[in-house]
């Protein structure tokens, strides 16, 4: 008898209209679209208006990932969104978004796995809708990065990495074996939860922000290059040979790849310690620099457009960020 789990039925991206290239941030900071080219593979990034939040962005991508799968705001009966960078500190993002859609009283929530949230995202989705709790899940990973990055030459090394962005799915329930998501690895490692971090505000300090510690930039992130580059490539392999062995395939069988995009270095080197060849791992950083949960769903969206993720395609996807956490899921796609 076939279990009941999970498959993607509607896709849907947005990115704000404004471009900020290399170029650009060479005018107001010590870089050169060289140096960033050379470190990152970013060529350019998607800055949002003042006053955008990330409800705003994930508002017109789920709208684009509902119309995709045929659905109203009223077939959806539960709401995850995955930010980093909520449009205030509470409540979350998932009831903002709520409040700028019709869609009732259904549970909205957030989740804070930073780069590796729409893959959690999925996989709690996945969880309730095997469960039978609910049956139309609306997953949307969205971030505002530019309103609190340093973009001085103190902060080039964070703030020229990201950019603003959204992407969403819609998931629902699946019999069929030969489409859905297959499996998942998830994982965190917390005693390196400062190695990429905002200091401030501070939940544990009183006024939780001074001006001492505006002054000395806390408000800004922070981040160990070395470390997270150094965690990143081995973790993004041991996760995807976990959920291959979970799930029974090898990586020869995998016919698209989507890592989240942080830095394009790292992509090619997970790329090739899996032996991957170059056509089947997806790179749009040089675009669109790291917009964190929203990453993958953007890829995956450029990856119907373009025809490489097509009805059938089993898809391999992995992220490794804060926290640090890191995943992978396996799906046969089916739309």
């Amino acid at each position: 008898m076939a279990m009941r789990h999970s498959t993607i039925i509607g896709t849907g991206f947005y990115v704000p209209p404004n471009v900020v290239t290399n170029d650009d941030l060479a005018r107001i900071m010590d870089t050169s679209d060289a140096w960033i080219t050379e470190r990152t593979g970013i060529k350019q990034r998607y800055i949002a208006d003042e006053g955008t939040g990330a409800a705003d962005l994930g508002k017109i991508a789920a709208e684009r990932a509902l119309a995709d799968a045929g659905l109203t705001n009223q077939d959806i009966d539960l709401i995850i969104f995955a930010t980093l960078n909520p449009d205030v500190f509470f409540p979350g993002s998932a009831c903002i978004l709520q409040s700028k859609m019709p869609f009732g009283t259904i549970p909205a929530l957030d989740i804070r796995q930073q780069c590796t949230g729409f893959i959690y995202a999925v996989a709690i989705a996945d969880a309730f809708i095997r469960m039978g709790a609910y049956s139309k899940v609306l997953v949307i990973g969205a971030e505002v990065h530019s309103t609190g990055l340093d973009f001085t030459t103190r902060g080039r090394d964070v703030a020229v990495l990201f950019g603003d962005g959204a992407g969403a799915v819609v998931m629902t329930p699946t019999e069929n074996e030969n489409e859905g998501v297959l499996g998942f690895a998830l994982h965190a490692q917390g005693e390196h939860w400062d190695k990429l971090y905002l200091p401030a505000p501070y939940g544990s300090v009183r006024g939780r922000i001074t001006h001492e510690m505006i002054d000395r930039g806390e408000h800004y992130p922070k981040m160990d290059g070395r470390a997270v580059f150094k965690h990143a490539v081995p973790r993004f392999c041991e996760t995807i040979n976990e959920v291959l062995a979970k799930t029974g395939y090898k990586i020869e069988d995998v016919d698209l790849f989507i890592p989240h995009q942080a830095n394009d270095r790292i992509t090619k080197m997970v790329g090739k310690q899996m032996r991957l060849p170059d056509e089947k791992v997806v790179s749009n950083i040089a675009r669109y620099g790291n917009t964190t949960a929203a990453t993958i769903p953007i890829c995956i969206c450029e990856s119907r457009q373009d025809g490489r993720l097509k009805k059938g395609s089993l898809l391999l996807c992995a992220a490794f960020g804060s926290g640090f956490t890191w995943g992978s899921m396996l799906m046969r796609w089916s739309i």
